[in-house]
């Protein structure tokens, strides 16, 4: 019994043994310490990966899967040239014939008012004395006076200026008041569609006029204004002052045109603007027609040259310039301005102005339709002094 006792107790420290060595087991698994353990192993044993390669495997997936990419941005078409070359054209002549016909309505009023000037004077000769303007001047009142001595004085100075000054202060104003409205917030949507040009703008022919008046930068325009102030007086005696500002308008449609092809040559479609290729054809055609005369610069008085020297140097910069690809100034617009001022003084005085006669006289016939009949060998209703219908000298 003793020994059954112990093999008993045995059997049954063995069988409990046994039971708790399963326990602990199942203890040991169920226990979520140890499941983080074995967690924390399990992840310990995975590959390290860094950002960077999961973002480059997360990119290259698709490709590796055959997904197709985003698409390529499109490609800007280049603009045609088509409408603003047929505007230069159109508006080039329709500028000079406006000129010629400037020019006859204002040699007509000329003719007319000196006829008028010297019938008044006859008029008034002997009528009134000098104590009738001395009362008339002591009615007046003292703003009265100081208006009329400021209008004399006024009057005065614009006398004292030349044909050629008095013709740019017009320009000058129009460009100082551009610059006034490109300072208003509310209007440079307008002003960057009109007063710029740019080939890829959808409005590319009404900006060729007035971006020829628009400045941005005071500096720009005292400076381009100044050359044009500065040789005003000598492309007016050359030219008349209707004919310069035929080539003035022009100079500035064509100088963009040019500066228009150059630019969708290259691709480089930006927005320019400024009177440069005008007063650049104003510039050259002076320096073309007179190359002797001395030159200077205005902050350096002792250094002076020739004109046509000056004029090479500019053109060979502006050269640089475009090949170079600067882009502080459009300089495709300065050549094509003194190109085109050099060409007029030596071949377009002759093939333009001077056949604007045809024009003229239309227009002489359309404003006096009885002048025509007046003519040898004009139309019916001219009769002989004998009543028959043979020519009557004029």
């Amino acid at each position: 019994m003793a020994w059954r006792g112990c093999v008993t107790i045995m059997k049954w420290t063995k069988t409990e043994f046994t039971t708790s060595k399963n326990i602990t087991s199942r203890s040991t698994r169920l226990n979520p310490y140890n499941q983080q353990r074995c967690g924390f192993r399990r992840d310990a044993k995975r590959p390290d990966t860094k950002k960077g390669n999961v973002t480059k495997e997360t990119r290259a997936s698709p490709s590796e899967a055959g997904t197709p990419g985003p698409p390529p941005p499109p490609k800007v078409p280049r603009p045609t040239l088509f409408k603003p070359l047929m505007f230069t054209v159109g508006f080039t002549g329709c500028s000079f014939g406006a000129a010629a016909i400037l020019q006859y309505e204002t040699l007509k009023s000329r003719v007319q008012s000196a006829k008028d000037e010297a019938e008044s004077e006859k008029f008034l000769e002997g009528s009134q004395d000098m104590a009738y303007w001395h009362d008339w001047w002591n009615q007046l009142t003292d703003f009265q006076r100081q208006l009329i001595l400021l209008m004399s004085m006024v009057d005065d100075f614009w006398s004292s200026l030349t044909e050629g000054q008095r013709t740019v202060t017009g320009i000058i104003a129009v460009n100082a008041v551009v610059l006034c409205c490109w300072r208003i917030p509310s209007m440079q949507r307008s002003m960057i569609k009109y007063f710029t040009s740019n080939p890829a703008s959808k409005t590319r022919c009404i900006p060729m006029v007035l971006s020829s008046f628009s400045h941005y930068s005071i500096i720009h325009m005292m400076a381009n204004m100044y050359v044009l102030w500065t040789f005003s007086s000598g492309i007016v005696s050359l030219l008349g002052r209707e004919q310069f500002l035929a080539v003035y308008l022009s100079a500035g449609v064509i100088s963009t045109m040019v500066s228009y092809m150059c630019k969708t040559a290259t691709g480089r479609l930006y927005p320019t603007l400024g009177a440069s290729g005008a007063v650049m054809a104003v510039l050259a055609a002076v320096c073309a027609k007179v190359p002797e005369a001395k030159l200077g610069i205005i902050f350096l008085p002792m250094v002076t040259f020739t004109a046509g020297n000056a004029l090479k140097a500019l053109v060979a910069i502006d050269t640089a310039g475009l090949i170079l690809g600067w882009r502080l100034f459009d300089h495709a617009a300065h050549l094509g301005g003194a190109l085109f001022g050099v060409w007029y003084v030596a071949y377009g005085h002759k093939l333009i102005w001077r056949k604007r006669e045809p024009l003229v006289k239309l227009w002489h016939d359309i404003r006096s339709p009885g002048a025509g009949r007046s003519r040898p060998g004009g139309g019916p209703g001219i009769s002989g002094a004998d009543g028959g219908g043979g020519p009557r000298p004029q």
